[in-house]
């Protein structure tokens, strides 16, 4: 049975670079997402997410696009995303791609025709200025890729922005001919059956229509060079944002059954990072902002409690989605430790809504062991391993052979040496491992509604080490419980008899009786009553 969005409860962010290499050239492709749809089914997956495959020159590995509507051959073909599409559908798994409306690649054809003179038609598809007067940029605005977010164009004359990489050039949405198109891009992909988007970047999409300068930051003591020396509330966040957000998602509205999950991250200089997410999950009801705030490594039972309660409350209709990695942060078992990787993960796939896994995390990897001449990545600030995102994007670990399973040759980064361990053949033979660990929580949330569409109610079990929250629909209640702490914590529960439905550990006590139990370090459990 095909369900709709608002009735599957996880999703599974697949980096197509790093998946599965089926043509020997050490870069996965489409073609080996198709080949491990069998895998994410006999995980319990109901949804996935493909980060970029569209045709770029892979500055940043595709997010910056030189075509929206056509597959990079490194990943394969268009037919070649057709014939994954339809073998996903018939697994009844959705599929969500990524989007990235607010800059372009500057090999696209509408910045070649931008940069070709002052008077082409395109020029006002992206944000180009005359110099400063004394012949320097715009306004001091930084990129998130190090440096000023202005580069100067010899051929007109003018700086063009770019929030981020000077190869990945602003779009003017304040142009509603730019806005037109990317509504067109995303009716392409729908028209084709794609079920819904991750858009990427979305600060960006409006700015201060005066491209005023951004405040300097007064808690931050380090040179004017650095993105955090100042406050960024001229350069993003601007006074459009909602309008184009909301024109965005209003395409959904077009067809059945779409949704739209934004790339959100709360400025905290920018005031309520609560009222931040309203913001934007208020956008449309097809539309959302997947819940980052785990990537802070706060590891604080209230704190914890505290977010995740705030989160919910500011949702409105929409769909919450947790999700604690991504393709831009460190690995959690790499942040955190396996240990409490492990109780986030737990922690996570118990949450309402959809819960997200980022590749990989169901086994426990961690970021690989990279030396400086292995790094690809040119976002990277200090161009050095230490801040490289390509530590979190190393191959899948399907075994535990020179390669991983992932490929026959060399892969385009050096497969960890933890696949001795961590990889889904050795994993799958052991019932404590956290390949199984997940398993079991993704198909728990297909069987029991209320921890897909049940309301979340935090409690108190009179210790600050647990996070404890009720989960509960229609009169039907769970408890989970998930230790904070590295050594046993015992939480008061209301007199009675419960039983153990799932737990970090397969093998826990069938039954919990009177009103304690006692957690192991980093332990987790989910109870119903027996009374």
């Amino acid at each position: 049975m095909y369900k709709t969005w608002r009735e599957i409860g996880s999703l599974y962010q697949i980096y197509p670079r790093s998946f599965q290499d089926t043509n020997g050239d050490g870069v996965g492709d489409l073609k080996g997402i198709t080949e491990r749809l069998e895998y994410l089914s006999w995980l319990g997956v109901e949804s996935i997410w493909i980060s970029p495959f569209f045709t770029s020159p892979m500055t940043d590995f595709g997010y910056d696009v030189a075509d929206y509507r056509s597959v990079d051959p490194t990943y394969g073909t268009l037919e070649d995303f057709k014939e994954l599409l339809a073998m996903a559908h018939s697994k009844s798994i959705k599929v969500m791609i990524d989007l990235v409306p607010c800059h372009t690649s500057d090999q696209h054809p509408w910045f070649i025709e931008s940069r070709a003179s002052r008077d082409n038609p395109r020029r006002e598809y992206f944000v180009w200025r005359d110099p400063a007067p004394d012949g320097g940029a715009p306004n001091n605005w930084r990129s998130l890729a190090a440096g000023q977010s202005w580069s100067f164009d010899e051929t007109t004359g003018q700086y063009y922005l770019h929030s981020f990489l000077p190869s990945q050039p602003d779009l003017n949405w304040d142009n509603p001919t730019v806005r037109e198109e990317m509504k067109n891009v995303v009716r392409f992909w729908y028209d084709l059956g794609v079920d819904g988007l991750r858009v990427d970047a979305i600060w960006g999409i409006s700015k201060d229509p005066d491209l005023a300068d951004d405040p300097i930051n007064p808690n931050y003591h380090y040179d004017l060079e650095q993105y955090g020396s100042y406050i960024h509330n001229k350069c993003k966040y601007g006074p459009n944002f909602d309008q184009y957000l909301g024109e965005l998602a209003s395409i959904n509205d077009e067809y059945d059954d779409r949704q739209i999950v934004f790339e959100f991250y709360p400025d905290e200089q920018l005031g309520d990072v609560y009222g931040q997410y309203q913001r934007v999950m208020n956008i449309n009801q097809t539309a959302s902002a997947f819940f980052m705030e785990y990537r802070q490594n706060n590891w604080h039972a209230d704190h914890t409690k505290y977010s995740i309660a705030e989160y919910l409350g500011r949702k409105g209709q929409a769909i919450p989605f947790f999700c604690i990695g991504n393709h831009d942060q460190p690995r959690v078992a790499s942040r955190l430790g396996p240990e409490r990787a492990r109780a986030l993960s737990f922690m996570n796939l118990l949450t309402p809504g959809i819960s997200v896994v980022y590749y990989g995390d169901e086994l426990g990897m961690e970021n690989g062991d990279l030396s400086e001449r292995d790094i690809q990545d040119s976002f990277s600030p200090s161009h050095t391993k230490f801040d490289s995102r390509d530590l979190e994007r190393t191959p899948m670990q399907w075994d535990d052979s020179q390669f991983a399973g992932f490929s026959t040759v060399e892969p385009w980064l050096p497969v960890n040496a933890n696949r001795s361990h961590a990889s889904v053949m050795n994993q799958s033979m052991s019932e404590d491992s956290p390949l199984l660990l997940h398993r079991r929580l993704l198909h728990l949330r297909q069987a029991v509604p209320a921890l897909r569409h049940g309301d979340l109610q935090c409690i108190d079990t009179g210790n600050g080490y647990i996070v404890a929250f009720e989960r509960s629909l229609d009169g039907e209640k769970y408890i989970v419980l998930i230790n904070f702490a590295d050594q046993p914590q015992t939480a008061v529960l209301e007199q009675g008899v419960y039983r153990i439905v799932t737990a970090t550990e397969h093998n826990a006590a069938s039954f919990a009786s009177s009103h304690s139990i006692t957690l192991a370090g980093y332990g987790g459990v989910m109870l119903t009553s027996e009374t």
